[in-house]
């Protein structure tokens, strides 16, 4: 082969080397600069840090799982909720309102109070239960309430609007009405705090139009002073304090079809009060909600058969025995 030919073809051999290695080469560079983090990486990965984590507050759930289960007669875990949201919220009165609520709830279930049984009785409704009142006192309920109230009414010295502080007195107060009325028969002191819860409820409706849960208090407190003897209530109007079974019916449907953490409350009430005004099929709509939505609670399958048409009256469940 001519000298010339060969040392062109070594040229081009070399001059193609040189083109791969400077190919290779750059395409190394990137991926050792794909490899390493960027000053603008950096700045990005440092600006997310900086950025705060939204979590989702557990403790409004802890409040409506304690309620759930107090109405399915779990007393004991509905007060591991409480305890739970009054660990997450110290400073809410509402965490020992819901405590409160659940030993007198639990009270008024072992005594059978929430029934047609006494319900429907007037000498039981209007006077209380019968025996020494010594021994229904419930000393759990007194001072979880009244640790309730102080909490609330501490808040309202600094914030007079605070509409949490005065559904919870109106809880507390109204709670209280019931266990003076109904538990330890002090008549008087009853009829003072029913008076003063539904001052309080009338405050929190004014501020809140939402708050449904205050119309328990209210109506609950209209309908009782409402079946009372027409004397006793002509006593009680010169005293301010007035029953309408009428509108205390209105006021607890309010309560039973708006509520929140009451709303189950009301209906049995309201269920009751329908029986007491002769109108079971009204009482049969709610029972059948109640039974529905809380299985476990054998007081509203039980108080349901009793208003089925055509049914056998069934045995007593446990609970109401």
């Amino acid at each position: 082969m001519p000298i010339a030919l060969r040392s062109r073809g070594w040229e081009v051999a070399c001059v193609a080397t040189c083109v791969i290695l400077v190919c290779a080469t750059s395409v190394m560079a990137r991926g050792k600069r794909a490899s390493q983090p960027t000053e603008q990486d950096e700045t990005q990965k440092r600006a997310a840090a900086d950025v705060p984590t939204v979590t989702a507050d557990p403790a409004p759930t802890f409040l409506a799982n304690g309620f759930l289960q107090l109405y399915s007669l779990d007393f004991e875990g509905a007060r591991h909720e409480f305890a739970r949201y009054q660990e997450a919220r110290p400073d809410d009165p509402m965490g020992k309102a819901a405590e409160a609520a659940s030993y007198l709830f639990q009270e008024l279930n072992t005594k059978g109070v929430l029934s047609s049984e006494f319900f429907l009785d007037d000498n039981k409704l209007l006077k209380g239960l019968s025996g020494d009142p010594s021994v229904n006192a419930n000393p759990e309920f007194m001072e979880t309430n009244d640790q309730a109230r102080e909490m609330a009414n501490n808040q309202l010295k600094t914030n007079p609007g605070d509409t949490n502080a005065l559904l919870v007195l109106t809880m507390t107060d109204g709670m209280e009405s019931d266990y003076d009325q109904l538990i330890e028969r002090k008549q008087i002191p009853a009829l003072s705090l029913t008076r003063q819860a539904e001052d309080e409820a009338h405050r929190l409706l004014a501020l809140d139009p939402g708050a449904k849960d205050a119309y328990v208090a209210l109506g609950a407190a209209h309908y009782i002073i409402g079946c009372l003897p027409g004397y006793k209530r002509a006593v009680l109007w010169f005293g301010g304090i007035h029953g309408d079974r009428e509108k205390g019916i209105k006021e607890m449907k309010v309560a039973a079809a708006q509520g929140t953490y009451l709303r189950p409350f009301a209906k049995i009430l309201l269920a009751l009060a329908y029986r007491r005004e002769h109108e079971p099929a009204l009482a049969r709509v709610l029972l059948a909600q109640l039974a529905e939505q809380f299985p476990a609670n054998g007081r509203f399958a039980y108080e349901l058969s009793l208003v089925e048409p055509h049914a056998a009256t069934p045995d007593k469940p446990q609970c109401c025995k």
